[in-house]
């Protein structure tokens, strides 16, 4: 309404305009609402429990689409960020092929640790849910949940901005689609006696090589229509749309336009050429200007950085950059990628490892239909991407400045299923085989989707690739606080390449330091089993009771000794500190074989490998602080 001024509300949420008099008398309405979801439930724990609002469901995978994605919860006093949680990924060892996910797996994290949290965040039972997506173009299309009613609704508040030739049109973006078009139907009892009714909805599905951009039907006798109105029948309009129902709904701009000149014709105005209602956004998330806030901010500029395994060249300038200048300066890069970065003396020298590379997926063959094919790089869920929002992304060449690049597209839902995991996944991007030739697309190119970090709750943090960006951080955090002239051994901190793929940079890097480092620590997330619907028998170290030890895992054991030798340099500084065993292996590990210490120093992280990994700052700080004093106790 601030947007477009002239529209008038009703008591059922309902927005009115009324254009022109007399006869014909037209009504045009659109439905403003969105699938989605509700608060059902706060547990003691913090976590929400949901189910669908209102009745027929778009998607046989639409419950699906929303696990392991960022959602927020709209409240009274806005919206609050959240996750929809995922089993983490290294402590599912029996994958046997299950249904696709029902409410009943449904929980949601926002980042608190108690009903208490949960109130003080505003939320309170029966809040909408509804996924958190940036707006999407890919190409020449616009994608989104309800995308083409959404575009509909815009045609309809366009056309309202125009002069009716003749008679009377009655604008209608009404409330309540979900509940059988109770808004719709409350506003017609009050209009009375029309003539003719144009209705924009989901009117049915159509191909790209359809004539009309347009999908058109008749309506006869539908509940919603009022005896009052005294007609019988409507025409049902709808642009065309490909991946009908999912997130990745997708409305050509082409049949946008052709859709909007059949509502004109529909409502009796002039066709001519006019802009598209431009809607601010509707909610944004404020961030904490706390003493966490520093922490935050780095880890946000690495998470936000693509680096799948194989590519990690713009990670690995962005680690480059934010090291302290003299740092900056001793700090190389190897043939295999990894960072390094060699100070003090050269007696008895400690190496740190995190690494620069999260899971994602690679192009393996280009389909004449303009799909790619694609393989997974690390372990990880193809559920959890598909029906998600997708890019390509171009490595950077040797002389090759600016920002970095890459295209838009969609991760290609399945239409129906029976089971969790599609057989394949591919991705889709607007154009045919050639067109992604000419735009420089090749196999072996890196995908991923959409991320963007944020705070959720107080303390907690969630992106995709925590696993290691936080490693990184919390390396970058420490190498901030060394002082070179007073170390009194050597200290090696190092970023590696490909780990997720079999530990590559790590190894080479042990062919090279194993046989002269003292002591070698990873530094990797302790997936933790601290989650409602892990068992806590393995792998529990909850978020926020500090740093841990990871001191047993699928490569390598920490011995009794170097446990307690931690633990104490641990307790001289302050630092709260955990211990416990989880999945999975690290860099450290191959360092083993040639004589060297080794242990894993993590954080307690939650559904990882999925795109809503979760940890809490106050962990990550303690990481950082026990990183640095490792570093500098001789």
């Amino acid at each position: 309404m601030k947007t477009m001024p002239g529209w008038t509300r009703d008591s059922s949420g309902n927005l009115l305009m009324r254009k022109g008099s007399g006869s014909p008398r037209r009504v045009v309405a659109c439905a403003m609402d969105r699938p989605g979801f509700a608060v059902t439930e706060i547990t003691d724990a913090g976590y929400l429990r949901i189910r669908e609002a209102g009745a027929g469901r778009s998607h046989p995978l639409w419950i699906q689409f929303h696990e392991g994605q960022r959602i927020r919860v709209i409240t009274r006093q806005g919206s609050v960020p959240g996750v929809a949680i995922v089993k983490s990924t290294h402590l599912q060892r029996v994958r046997t092929p299950g249904p696709p996910t029902a409410l009943d797996d449904m929980w949601l994290d926002v980042g608190a640790s108690s009903k208490t949290d949960v109130r003080r965040m505003g939320i309170q039972l029966l809040d909408p849910v509804v996924r958190d997506l940036p707006a999407w173009t890919y190409a020449d299309y616009v994608a989104g949940p309800n995308a083409a009613v959404r575009v509909g609704c815009a045609a309809v508040a366009a056309t309202a901005q125009k002069e009716v030739t003749s008679g009377e049109t009655i604008f209608l973006l009404t409330t309540l689609r979900s509940f059988g078009h109770d808004g719709l139907e409350a506003a017609l009892n009050k209009l009375g006696k029309i003539d003719e009714m144009t209705l924009v909805d989901r009117a049915g599905e159509g191909p790209d090589s359809a004539d009309s951009g347009v999908v058109a039907r008749r309506v006869d006798k539908p509940a919603y229509l009022p005896a009052t109105s005294e007609i019988t029948a409507l025409q049902m309009l709808s642009p065309r749309a490909r991946f009908a129902g999912s997130l990745v709904e997708s409305v050509k701009l082409e049949d946008a336009n052709a859709f909007r000149r059949e509502v004109e014709l529909a409502a009796g105005v002039n066709a001519s050429q006019s802009q598209w209602p431009i809607v601010p956004p509707t909610h944004s998330f404020s961030t904490p200007a706390d003493s966490y806030l520093a922490t935050a901010n780095l880890l946000k500029t690495l998470a936000d950085i693509p680096g799948v395994s194989g590519h990690e060249g713009e990670i690995r300038a962005a680690i480059l950059r934010a090291l302290p200048m003299w740092a900056r300066q001793h700090a190389v890069t190897d043939t295999e990628g990894n960072l390094i970065l060699e100070i003090g003396p050269e007696n008895d020298p400690v190496m740190f490892i995190a690494h620069q590379d999260e899971v994602g997926f690679e192009i393996t063959s280009i389909n004449n239909d303009g799909t790619v094919s694609l393989r997974n790089r690390g372990g990880l869920y193809p559920s959890l991407w598909e029906g998600q929002p997708a890019l390509i992304h171009f490595d950077r060449t040797a002389n090759e400045t600016g920002p970095h690049r890459t295209l838009s597209g969609v991760f290609v839902p399945r239409d129906a299923a029976t089971t969790k995991q599609p057989d394949a996944l591919t991705a889709w991007f607007g154009v045919d085989a050639q067109e992604l030739k000419r735009l420089g697309v090749n196999s072996g190119q890196s995908v991923t989707a959409y991320k963007s970090a944020i705070r959720i709750g107080s303390t907690r943090f969630t992106a995709r690739a925590l696993d290691d960006r936080a490693g990184s951080t919390a390396l970058l955090l420490a190498a901030a606080r060394i002082n070179p002239a007073l170390l009194k051994h050597k200290v090696i901190l190092a970023w590696s390449t490909r780990e997720e793929t079999g530990l590559e940079g790590a190894i080479a890097m042990a062919k090279r330091y194993g046989a002269k480092v003292k002591r070698v620590f990873s530094v990797d997330t302790f997936v933790s089993s601290d989650s409602p619907i892990e068992t806590t028998r393995f792998a529990f170290a909850p978020l926020g009771e500090g740093a841990v030890i990871r001191g047993l895992d699928n490569s390598a054991v920490v011995s009794p000794a170097e446990i307690d030798r931690i633990k104490r340099i641990a307790r001289l500084g302050e630092i709260p500190l955990q211990v416990g065993a989880t999945n999975g292996g690290t860099d450290g590990s191959d360092f083993v074989r040639y004589g060297a210490i080794h242990a894993s120093l993590s954080w307690p992280g939650r559904y990882s490998h999925s795109p809503v990994e979760v940890l809490d700052l106050r962990d990550l700080e303690a990481l950082a602080d026990l990183i640095h004093a490792l570093a500098v106790t001789p």
